[in-house]
C-alpha cells in the first residue's frame, strides 16, 4: 500500500468518526438574547392641571356719566379745566385751539366719534386724529388700559380723572357708541324723519327748560346767540350727543338714552329741531337793555356815558353809565318809576312811550342822529341795535298792575313754587341761596332782589341774565300772572 492510499483511508475514517459523533451529541441548547435589567423606577412629577386664564373683572360704572364726560369732563366732576394744552396737541396743526380745549374728547375724536374721518375731517375743527369708533364693541378693560397711557403715554389722564371716571368713559365707549348717519345724512339733514312726532318728542321732554320754540336758554353770549334751534341745523351730531348722554353739569336735563329712545326717535327730534327759530330779538335785546357788554362778553367802556354829565344825583361812574337800565330803571319809566328818588335817580325820561315808536324813530335814538351824545353805535352792531328796539317795541311790560309802590307783589306765591321748583330751583336752589349776586361782603340772592328791587327781579326772569345760561320766562311761554306768581313766591325765600 502505497503512501497516498495510507493517507485517504485516514481521512475517511476521521470523517465517519466526526459524523457519528454529531449525531450522538445532545441538541445545542438555542442562543437566547440576555434578559435586559429592568429601568431604575423614577418618581413622576406631579403635572399641574390646566387652569385658564383668570378673566379680567367686568367694569362697574355709568355709561351715560362717560357721555358726558367725553363732552366736557371737568364740568362733570366739578373741576377746574385744564389751563395747558394736552401733550397730544403738539403734534398736529391745523385746529387752534388752545387750553382746555385741548382735554375734551370730542375735539379730538368728533361728535360723531369718527374724527379726521367724519366731521371734523375738515374746518376749523380739524385736527387728523383717528375717530373712535374702533374701539365699539371692544373690552372695556382694553379701552380703560389705553386712556391710563398704555398706548401712548400722552394718552395718560389718570392724573386729570379718577378712576371711576375712567371707568365711565370706557363704557361709554364701549357700549355707547352708535353710528350717526344712521341718523344724520352728510347734508345735516335727518334720515327719514318725521317731525310731527319729533314735536310729540320735544313737548315732553324739552320744552320745559328750553321753551316751546327753543329759544328760552342761549348756550352762548347774545354777540352770536346759540338755541336748540341753532345746533339742530348747524352741529347735529353735537345735538345728537347732547340729546343722548344731555348737558354736562345740568342734572335736570333728561338723556334719550335712559329714556329708551329710538335710531327714529333721535331723527323724528332732529327733523322737528331744525324748524325751530336759531335767534329771539325781544330776549336779547332785553339782556342787551340790562348789561350789553355783559350780554355780548366784551369790555365795557371805561369812561363816562357822554350824557351822564348832564345829571349830578347818580354818582356812578364808568362802565354803569352806558347800561340802558340805569338812565331808564328796571320798570322803563325813569323818572317817573322806581328811580324817581333813591342812589339810582338821574331825572332821565323813561323808555316805557317808546314802545309805539317806529324801528326808524328808535334807530335814529341808539345812533345818534336824534341826539350825538346817545350814540350807541360804536358798540353795537346793527343786528344788535334791531334786537333792543325789538324789545322796545314788544319786550317791556307795564308790572303797575302787579309790583305796587311799596314792593309788595299781587301774585299767588302758592301757585309760584311749581315754576320755580321747574325752572328755577336747579340753578338757585329750593331756598335761592345756591347763587350768591352782589358783592362778596355783602352778597344777594333770589329772595333778596325779589323784595328789595321787584322791578330788577321781574325783567330778569322775563328776558334771562346777560351772559349766563339763565332761561328766559318770556320763551318758556309765561304770562305776566305767571311772574307775578313766581315773584311773590320769591319773596317769601330768605334774604340772607
Amino acid at each position: 500500500m502505497n503512501t497516498y492510499t495510507k493517507l485517504t483511508r485516514i481521512v475517511g475514517l476521521v470523517m465517519s468518526a466526526a459524523i457519528i459523533l454529531s449525531a450522538c451529541a445532545p441538541a445545542a441548547t438555542p442562543t437566547v438574547a440576555p434578559t435586559a435589567a429592568p429601568p431604575t423606577s423614577v418618581p413622576a412629577t406631579p403635572v399641574p392641571p390646566t387652569i385658564a386664564p383668570t378673566a379680567a373683572p367686568q367694569l362697574k360704572g355709568d355709561a351715560i356719566r362717560g357721555g358726558r364726560l367725553y363732552d366736557k369732563w371737568w364740568t362733570v366732576l366739578s373741576v377746574d379745566a385744564p389751563t395747558k394744552d394736552q401733550p397730544l396737541w403738539k403734534t398736529q396743526t391745523t385746529n387752534k385751539l388752545t387750553g382746555a380745549d385741548t382735554w375734551r374728547c370730542k375735539e379730538c375724536h368728533g361728535w360723531d366719534y369718527k374724527g379726521v374721518e367724519g366731521a371734523y375731517g375738515s374746518g376749523s375743527h380739524k385736527t387728523g386724529f383717528k375717530g373712535v369708533m374702533g374701539v365699539a364693541g371692544k373690552d372695556a378693560n382694553a379701552i380703560l388700559a389705553i386712556l391710563k397711557g398704555s398706548v401712548n403715554p400722552d394718552h395718560n389722564f389718570s392724573s386729570v380723572m379718577n378712576d371711576q371716571a375712567l371707568i365711565d368713559l370706557s363704557l361709554f365707549l364701549s357700549s355707547g357708541l352708535i353710528d350717526v348717519s344712521t341718523i344724520v345724512a352728510s347734508n345735516k339733514s335727518p334720515v327719514n324723519g318725521n317731525a310731527t312726532k319729533g314735536k310729540a318728542t320735544y313737548t315732553d321732554n324739552c320744552d320745559l327748560c328750553h321753551g316751546p320754540q327753543g329759544t328760552a336758554i342761549n348756550f352762548k353770549n347774545d354777540a352770536g346767540a346759540e338755541y336748540v334751534g341753532t345746533i339742530g341745523l348747524s352741529n347735529p351730531w353735537e345735538f345728537l350727543h347732547k340729546a343722548r348722554f344731555s348737558q354736562p353739569g345740568v342734572s335736570k336735563m333728561p338723556s334719550g338714552v335712559n329714556l329708551k329712545m329710538t335710531t327714529q326717535d333721535y331723527a323724528d327730534l332732529l327733523l322737528y329741531v331744525q324748524s325751530l327759530p336759531a335767534s329771539s330779538p325781544v330776549t336779547e335785546g332785553g339782556r342787551l337793555y340790562d348789561k350789553w357788554s355783559s350780554a355780548l362778553g366784551v369790555t365795557a367802556p371805561t369812561q363816562d356815558q357822554p350824557l351822564w354829565k348832564t345829571q349830578t344825583t347818580n354818582k356812578l361812574t364808568g362802565a354803569d353809565t352806558w347800561r340802558c337800565k340805569e338812565c331808564h330803571g328796571w320798570d322803563y319809566k325813569g323818572v317817573d318809576g322806581a328811580y324817581a328818588s333813591g342812589s339810582h335817580k338821574t331825572g332821565f325820561k323813561g323808555i316805557s312811550k317808546s314802545v309805539s315808536m317806529s324801528a326808524e324813530d328808535l334807530t335814529a335814538w341808539l345812533t345818534g342822529k336824534k341826539n350825538p351824545n346817545h350814540d350807541f353805535s360804536a358798540y353795537l352792531k346793527e343786528a344788535q341795535i334791531k334786537m333792543l328796539i325789538a324789545f322796545v317795541q314788544k319786550g317791556m311790560t307795564d308790572t303797575t298792575p302787579y309790583i305796587q309802590a311799596d314792593k309788595k307783589v299781587k301774585g299767588d306765591s302758592a301757585k309760584g313754587k311749581t315754576p320755580y321748583t321747574a325752572a328755577c330751583a336747579s340753578c338757585h336752589g329750593d331756598d335761592g341761596k345756591s347763587i350768591a349776586f352782589g358783592a362778596k361782603d355783602k352778597p344777594e340772592y333770589v329772595g333778596t332782589v325779589a323784595n328789595s328791587n321787584p322791578w330788577e327781579f321781574w325783567h330778569k326772569v322775563s328776558v334771562g341774565q346777560p351772559g349766563k345760561q339763565m332761561p328766559a320766562a318770556i320763551n318758556l311761554g309765561w304770562t305776566p300772572e305767571n311772574i307775578a306768581n313766581v315773584l311773590a313766591y320769591s319773596q317769601t325765600l330768605p334774604q340772607k
